[in-house]
């Protein structure tokens, strides 16, 4: 299965437009934003559990990171709350499920060999900026006031904006809640907020 993997496009989507695709497992839905391969492989999606859903215990291959959008997600490790941030390395296993149900932002299988720090953090009553940083990925949690502007002057090789609340440009699309977008190589990238904006963002240095 391949979805969206020419990594030199730009991708934009509006995850709430987009359907909802049945997992193997019942009572558990996602939205694939990108995808190599089948049920193990590179994947980008929005992941729904039903109330009292879970998914079978797994080990993490390719290494798993993850944000709680709504609801709470859990599993053997503990409860993880809606703007929880998680990082599951390569090799970590768990057995994931959700009592009231939740929707989550999750990432496979896009984790560097040596990246092994296993972590989560309540971006919501514990703000870390930036929540990981790993060779040439970083990862942010952006809070912007309307018409505030953010510029990365590195020479990016990609990056990836995933839009919670608010509009926000990045000069070349206007992105609002709920859009997704992935984006190949920029010398400078600036990003302005019309309103107030809440966004996670993942950026890759072209050098590091």
């Amino acid at each position: 299965m391949l979805i969206n993997a020419d990594f030199s496009q730009r991708v934009h989507i509006n995850t709430a437009a987009a359907p909802w695709v049945p997992s193997p497992m019942a009572g558990v839905e996602r939205k694939m934003l990108d995808r190599i391969g089948a049920e193990s492989g590179h994947a980008t999606s929005i992941v729904r559990y039903q109330p009292g859903s879970y998914f079978s215990p797994h080990t993490h291959d390719g290494g798993e990171e993850f944000l709680v959008l709504e609801g709470v997600f859990s599993d053997e490790h503990g409860d993880y709350p809606a703007g929880t941030y998680v990082r599951n390395p390569i090799g970590t296993t768990h057995k994931p499920y959700s009592d009231p149900g939740c929707t989550i932002f999750v990432k496979l299988w896009q984790f560097s060999q040596d990246d092994r720090r296993q972590f989560s953090v309540d971006t919501l009553t514990s703000p870390v900026s930036p929540l990981h940083q790993h060779g040439p990925e970083t990862v942010r949690l952006l809070d912007l006031e309307a018409d505030e502007k953010v510029t990365f002057p590195q020479a990016l090789r990609q990056y990836e904006i995933l839009m919670l609340s608010g509009t926000l440009t990045d000069g070349t699309t206007r992105l609002q809640a709920s859009s997704w977008l992935r984006s190949p190589a920029k010398e400078e990238l600036l990003l302005h907020a019309v309103t107030h904006t809440r966004c996670l963002i993942k950026t890759f240095d072209l050098d590091a």
